[in-house]
């Protein structure tokens, strides 16, 4: 007996929030090749089989079905027939991405995908691509979405295959809507919906109609929606589709809370929960009881909605367990909001310790378990999650006070403080309306930076000649002009338009001033906004330390330059470090070497200014070698004589040389050149993590120690100091900022100095030497730096010269 052999399916997924898990249908990528000479009896057990497979998975029983393609697996591998191996395969691997287990599905469907290049089998590449697409898009990772279905459409179209074709377009249709390219996502969905009734598939239409509810829907055009929504009911309703009736409910659930239409949307979103439920589709039950869980709190049901978002966050981190770094990452940040609601609706029960340990929870993650990992320590998806009572341990373990900010969906910033006695307090401050939290930091940073660019900084960026002193920022309401820039014999002379009159003539300390009167009222309304709340629960002794726990945009925020109304510096009043979550902190403790004593027992390794590499360059579309830091050489010769050492400069700071050198280090300084940009594929021509250390090339070494290679070391060292430009940015998500001093920090390091901005190479020359000389006197890294910020600023009062760098971790 012949069975007809079912392939991968041609899915358009509804939405990443209301998405059925199971196809509506299986499709055949070819005829099965020529294979080995074997039993006939075998070969018709196996297709029995897969058919079999396919039945059960129509029945909604995903568990019997993802059995019955793996023992048609394993006839296929026994016999040869690679296009059977490779359909088994897909189908399995489509039944784990419904359910959450993205790791398995990956694996499954790059081994598909290397089977259909093997068979040359195009259609069957064109399927893995959407699939793969799905995957990525279901992990948050929109981009990575993006350029695997746009590959689908053009493929489909080379061979040419309308069906897929149709596929591509709604897919991409959804990613265009999750990018809020409404226009774009409106053109494809129609497009798709066009050659689906060209074909007369009428799946397709039915998904294409539902994806343009959406994208009405997320357009605000509500009547629009809601009529597409109706027709692809009523055409479920007519098949008996009870499953697939329940996701597009849940997309009609969504409308009507926007409607305000409450009781209408929980009744629809409760369907939706059932239907997840039955089906086996964790994801599509996680997101769904999230959803249900922000219509309750809005229509004041506050108690079922705190038990349901709980509900929501225990099925969304079942999923995390055998996911990747990069994966945990981008299915942590796609959930962020559950967590911010969540803090919302136990705030307004006054459980401010429970919101406390949500905004624990939702924060580094993935951070936390790649670091306890690295550290041999028990891995963060086999241990349990912060309670309120080792929150308040770390603060007396530190005994510091800790200040965890949290941005949530209501227009607030939560700020949470815990004493180093363990006492919590809690503040809520409402968001300006007339502008967003990111550009009031942007201005913030703006001003201190002035968008100009210094000979020597320690940035990939190569300035002009004239780029010397700018302050007729366009941001700045004072009518102050630069008409004239003199420099004699070292002392700077700027010519200042004023008000009315005659240009004057401003001598290097009183442009300093006006420097300060520039920077003022922004650093002050950052101040307003972050310290001011929660300024009487800071301590008054200015030696006791502060740690921030900032959250998004705020981890770029320079907390030691913030203002107070009299224009005192926040650095002035109190010693300052950061971290990415508390937790963390309980982790940098524990990786302190030895009784009380840090770091590991090799030398100290300095290096500076090495002979640079060369980078592609996007503007000129040429390679260009990094400019030389003569004052990071400087900086690092008088360093490594504070430690009796020889510093690695110029040729003999290679790449080799110094990882050769770090893993036994018990202190390491870099001084040179950062890369923000390395490893975004369009600015530097890498395709990798964020971020890299510029070393001098050689032995086939590129001169990039990346953040890659530096989370791959186990290093030994107490303290790391990065005196660079920008080695504190990366990407921001939820699990904190991916880059340099993530990677380092996973790498085993408790105390890490990173910078926020491009620094000047003479000033950071200065501020480095005073820092270890501080640290000559004292165990402790943050008063050192504390101290070598004031001593700094009070030769060179602008922010820019001194504020960039932050204590990250332990402070001993």
């Amino acid at each position: 007996m012949k069975f007809q052999r079912f392939r991968l399916i041609a899915l358009v997924t509804l939405l990443c929030s209301v998405s059925p898990s199971l196809p509506s249908e299986l499709s055949v990528f070819s005829t099965s090749p020529a294979i080995a000479q074997t039993s006939e009896s075998r070969k018709a057990e196996a297709e029995r089989l897969f058919e079999q497979g396919n039945q059960q998975y129509h029945a909604e029983e995903p568990d019997a079905a993802i059995q019955s393609w793996q023992q048609a697996l394993t006839i296929y591998q026994e016999i040869g027939d690679r296009l059977g191996e490779a359909a088994s395969l897909g189908n399995i691997a489509i039944v784990d991405r419904g359910r959450g287990e993205y790791a398995k599905a990956l694996e499954a469907l790059e081994r598909v995908g290397e089977i259909m290049q093997e068979l040359d089998d195009l259609n069957g590449q064109v399927r893995v691509l959407q699939q793969l697409g799905l995957l990525y898009r279901a992990l948050g990772n929109d981009e990575r979405a993006e350029d695997l279905l746009t590959e689908q459409l053009k493929r489909a179209r080379d061979i040419p295959n309308r069906a897929e074709e149709a596929a591509a377009q709604g897919n991409l249709g959804l990613i265009y809507m999750d990018m809020e390219r409404y226009d774009d996502a409106i053109d494809a969905m129609e497009e798709q919906l066009t050659i689906a009734r060209e074909i007369n598939d009428e799946g397709q239409q039915e998904n294409a109609l539902a994806n343009l509810g959406l994208v009405n829907e997320a357009s605000n055009n509500y009547d629009e929606a809601l009529s597409y929504y109706e027709r692809v009911l009523a055409l479920r309703q007519a098949r008996g589709d009870w499953i697939g009736e329940g996701y597009i409910l849940g997309s009609m659930g969504l409308l009507y809370r926007r409607m305000r239409d409450y009781s209408q949307a929980i009744r629809a979103i409760r369907r939706y929960v059932e239907s997840a439920r039955e089906s086996g589709d964790r994801r599509g039950e996680g997101v769904a009881l999230n959803n249900l869980g922000v219509v309750l709190y809005e229509s004041d049901n506050i108690e079922e909605a705190v038990s349901t978002l709980y509900a929501a966050i225990e099925i969304r981190e079942s999923l995390r367990p055998g996911l990747d770094d990069t994966q945990k990452i981008s299915i942590d940040n796609a959930n962020h909001s559950t967590f911010g609601t969540l803090q919302v609706a136990l705030i307004e029960q006054k459980e401010i310790d429970r919101a406390l340990e949500i905004s624990e929870r939702g924060r580094a993650r993935a951070f936390w378990e790649l670091s306890s990992q690295n550290l041999s320590l028990p891995s963060g998806e086999n241990t349990e999650l912060i309670a309120i009572e080792q929150i308040q341990q770390i603060a007396r373990q530190q005994n510091a006070t800790l200040v965890e900010y949290s941005i949530v969906p209501n227009e607030k910033l939560y700020i949470y403080v815990v004493q180093p006695t363990g006492e919590i307090e809690f503040r809520a401050v409402d968001l300006p309306e007339d502008i967003s939290l990111a550009e009031l930091v942007d201005n913030g940073r703006d001003c201190i930076i002035h968008k100009r660019q210094c000979r020597g900084n320690r940035d990939r960026t190569l300035p002009t000649v004239g780029d010397l002193v700018e302050f007729n920022d366009d941001q700045f309401e004072e009518p102050w002009q630069v008409v004239e820039v003199d420099v004699r014999q070292g002392t700077l002379k700027v010519k200042l338009e004023g008000f009315e009159g005659e240009p004057i003539e401003r001598s290097i300390t009183d442009v300093a001033a006006i420097v300060n009167a520039f920077n003022r009222p922004r650093l002050q309304q950052l101040h307003q906004l972050l310290i001011q709340p929660i300024a009487d629960l800071l301590p008054d002794d200015e030696n006791e330390r502060v740690i921030f726990i900032p959250h998004q945009q705020l981890f770029l925020v320079p907390f030691p330059a913030l203002q107070d109304e009299a224009g005192n510096y926040l650095i002035e009043k109190h010693t300052i470090l950061s971290a990415p979550s508390i937790q963390m902190l309980a982790l940098t403790r524990q990786a302190r070497r030895g009784d009380g004593e840090t770091g590991g027992r090799g030398e100290v390794l300095v290096v500076g200014n090495p002979t640079m590499p060369s980078i592609w360059n996007p503007e000129t579309e040429e390679t260009e070698r990094l400019s030389n830091l003569p004052d990071a050489e400087s900086e690092a010769v008088a360093i490594a004589n504070l430690f009796n050492t020889q510093p690695f400069i110029k040729g003999d700071a290679t790449e080799s040389a110094v990882t050769q050198q770090m893993p036994t280090a018990r202190l390491i300084h870099l001084a040179t050149h950062g890369l923000l940009h390395y490893g975004i594929l369009e600015e530097t021509g890498v395709r990798d993590f964020p971020g890299a250390i510029a070393l001098a090339p050689d032995n086939g070494e590129d001169g990039f120690l990346t953040s890659a290679e530096l989370q791959e070391m186990e290093l030994q060292a107490e303290l790391v100091v990065l005196s660079a430009c920008k080695t504190g940015q990366g990407d921001i998500t939820s699990d904190g900022v991916i880059g340099l001093s993530r990677s380092l920090v996973a790498a085993g390091v408790p105390s890490l100095i990173v910078s926020l901005w491009s620094v000047e190479d003479d000033t950071t020359a200065e501020l480095m030497i005073r820092f270890y000389q501080n640290l000559d006197g004292t165990d402790d890294k943050a008063q050192a730096l504390r101290q070598a910020m004031l001593d700094t600023m009070a030769e060179h009062p602008n922010p820019r010269n001194w504020a960039a760098f932050t204590l990250i971790g332990e402070a001993f």
